[in-house]
């Protein structure tokens, strides 16, 4: 009998109407011949909740106890999702981070999944029970709680799939699939039936919210299909599969706020170093003539800044556009002459092997990502974009 691992955000589970609707879901696919285990969130906004009140006590709690007290909120889901499904005439089992045997590092606040000992979970799905895992969590190997930091449930989900075998992991979220680019910002953005993981990667990489980057490097290498459904709509969703990159253009990101921080050339290894010390991510960096650039997330910048500022030249925040896909090394020419007659300035690219990486202005990335989208990807569908590429050299 095939398995399904199913994940539910914060958001499907926000209310006890909405935990009956997603218990309906999972009965669905329970009938259509699948084992099933549930990977769950804390409900909508208890986690901040539960970090509001730990602030109250201490400035910085302590990392063990803050682990213990942020893991209630998926405990919460969990049980009340099993009292769910036993109402509904279904076996369940609800399961914290260290009854299905997830163990960690000692990484308080931000572990990392070492490895799952499956034989509890297994088991109770031989019973033909639902088992209903909370997500965020794990154990050291002192027994103490642990939690995987920021998108922890997504990576739950995943690494249990992978353990398990299983045949999808199904991420269920508040949008029903991975669109060509943000549709806020995008109308005419587009879903995505599949994706493969190379692009999925770089799109979560650079920018792209749907997903977070660990949860898609984690099922990628231990190739775990993942799907992203929708909680409140039905559909196929997206389905993410396979180690090559398969699309010309997949997609477009956009990482809006960011800082570029600029110093001479000879200062740029004092900086990286600086930035390594720190913990500090570097998403970018720019090499010119005399200057050297890095394009770093803005709540870090304050931090570079304080012990480099003497050799700091300049500073301003930037925004990247990211096109991502097999072909994007021949629209470099294109990209730029598309947003010149838009009146809109290239600051810098950086061309890897499947994307292409734009620094333009905060105030103009919504309307390069139009622009670019309507030429790479609308535009394909009725005349192919390769041919409009050689008539800009």
């Amino acid at each position: 009998m095939p398995l399904i691992v199913q994940k539910f955000g914060g958001t499907s589970v926000g209310s006890i109407e909405r935990i009956h609707h997603v218990a309906e879901k999972i009965i669905e696919a329970k009938n259509e011949g699948n084992q099933i285990l549930v990977v769950v969130s804390a409900m909508s906004g208890e986690t901040n909740r539960l970090v509001n009140l730990a602030s109250q006590v201490d400035s910085v709690p302590n990392a063990r106890e803050l682990d213990v007290l942020l893991t209630a909120g998926e405990q919460v889901s969990m049980a009340l999702l099993a009292m769910t499904l036993h109402k509904l005439g279904y076996e369940a089992t609800s399961m914290t981070g260290y009854q299905a045997k997830i163990h960690t590092d000692s990484n308080h606040n931000n572990a990392t999944i070492e490895r799952i000992d499956t034989a509890p979970i297994r088991a109770l799905l031989d019973d033909d029970q639902i088992v209903i895992v909370a997500g965020f969590q794990g154990v050291n190997a002192k027994g103490d709680i642990t939690t995987l930091g920021r998108g922890g449930s997504d990576t739950t989900a995943v690494a249990l799939a992978g353990a398990l075998q299983a045949k999808e992991c199904q991420i269920y979220t508040d949008v029903d699939g991975v669109y060509s680019c943000d549709p806020r910002v995008v109308k005419q953005s587009k879903k995505l039936d599949t994706l493969d993981f190379p692009s999925m990667e770089e799109m979560a990489r650079r920018g792209a919210k749907v997903l977070h980057l660990p949860c898609v490097q984690h099922a990628w290498r231990h190739n775990v299909p993942l799907r992203v459904l929708s909680s409140f709509e039905e559909g196929e969703g997206t389905l993410i599969a396979g180690n090559d990159c398969l699309n010309d253009i997949a997609g477009i990101a956009i990482q809006r706020d960011m800082v570029r921080i600029e110093c001479l050339n000879q200062d740029l290894p004092s900086l990286m170093s600086h930035c390594q010390l720190l913990g500090i991510e570097v998403c970018s960096v720019i090499e010119e003539t005399e200057r050297a650039a890095l394009i770093i997330k803005p709540d870090i910048s304050a931090k570079l800044k304080l012990v480099f500022a003497e050799k700091i030249r300049n500073s301003e925040y930037v925004s990247l556009l990211t096109v991502v896909g097999s072909r994007t090394q021949e629209i470099v020419v294109s990209s730029h002459g598309l947003l010149s007659e838009g009146e809109i300035d290239v600051q810098h690219h950086l061309l890897q092997q499947q994307s292409l990486t734009l620094v333009i202005s905060p105030t103009q990335v919504d309307i390069a990502a139009n622009i670019l989208h309507n030429a790479y990807i609308v535009a394909r569908e009725t005349q192919g974009y390769l041919k409009k590429e050689v008539h800009f050299g």
